[in-house]
């Protein structure tokens, strides 16, 4: 949820911009729920429209950013929608509340939260945030998060104070209002923060206990798990994101011809940082990474129990 803010910053909650395709006739329709408006973090699916990869599978496909953010997971649960794009921790959430979701894919297959001070300033490590302020945005995974970190380096929670910051992450940083933020992406707040002339450190979970995890996913309803259009998006969603690694410049400019507005320094920066965390293989299931993350998730408190794999994720073949 950090993110809202980042993104209503650098992006001016741009409206989605149509896709510069050609007609197909009889393509089966697909309905996508994004999670946030339209940003770089959508790279392959840009690419795969605009190389016209999902009119080849016989796909017209419809990309909606929310008015709501929270609401794409609960409209495809509801089946008012084919796909949501969603986070990792938050199906298992989602999961445990009995809500009807299964992840068939993954569009980004690494962590982008992070936890950042400023990098001129006397933390240096983990170690130094004892008797530090932390600011926050929403608590939950995040707060799992932090405090699987601070014990990697033999602190615990009572050890800083928490502050909530109400999104605005970088600037109460920068303000000196908290000594660190827990929940800035590091594909884009620390592109923003340098741009203001405050370079960030970034602290990486999957460096300080916490398990590694998918960023963003690829959810719908059990019910469409064996709809046949949900393999041909994969494919095509693939092809995008082989595209976008072997053609990153020619990507961008399909980009911003699609969304001219976001065609900023900030913006091609974040492209560019993104890149390597998309996965190149959308619809591969690695199954002990789900256990992991499950497992972290209820040691932390958050859920019930660790659910089994095949409960909440599926491999397409």
């Amino acid at each position: 949820m950090s993110r809202l803010r980042a993104f209503a910053l650098a992006f001016g909650l741009v409206a989605a911009a149509p896709f510069l395709s050609s007609p197909v006739l009889a393509a089966d329709k697909l309905t996508v729920l994004l999670e946030w408006f339209v940003n770089p973090d959508h790279a392959p699916l840009f690419v795969a429209r605009e190389k016209g990869f999902f009119a080849e599978a016989g796909l017209d496909v419809d990309f909606i950013p929310p008015a709501d953010p929270s609401a794409p997971p609960r409209l495809v649960a509801a089946k008012q929608a084919d796909i949501a794009i969603h986070y990792q921790p938050n199906l298992y959430l989602d999961h445990d509340a009995g809500v009807p979701l299964v992840r068939f894919g993954t569009l980004i297959e690494t962590p982008l939260n992070t936890v950042t001070v400023l990098a001129d300033g006397p933390i240096k490590s983990l170690k130094d945030l004892k008797g530090r302020k932390v600011g926050f945005s929403v608590a939950g995974f995040e707060d799992a998060m932090l405090g699987a970190m601070l014990k990697s380096e033999g602190l615990s929670a009572a050890d800083i104070e928490l502050i909530n910051v109400n999104f605005a992450l970088s600037p109460s940083l920068i303000a000196g209002q908290v000594d660190a933020t827990v929940g800035g992406y590091r594909n884009f707040e620390l592109t923003q923060m340098a741009q203001e002339g405050h370079k960030g450190l970034a602290f990486f979970p999957e460096e300080h206990g916490v398990p590694v995890y998918d960023e963003l996913i690829f959810v719908t309803h059990p019910d469409l798990v064996k709809d046949s259009r949900l393999k041909r998006f994969l494919d095509a969603e693939e092809k995008g994101a082989i595209y976008l690694t072997n053609h990153p410049d020619e990507s961008w400019a399909l980009f911003i011809k699609a969304y001219p507005d976001l065609d900023n320094p900030l913006n091609k920066q974040a492209w560019v940082d993104t890149l390597p965390r998309f996965a190149k293989r959308p619809a591969a299931l690695d199954r002990g990474r789900y256990e992991r993350l499950g497992t972290f998730m209820r040691d932390a408190g958050l859920i019930k129990s660790a659910p089994n794999v095949d409960d909440l994720a599926v491999e397409l073949r």
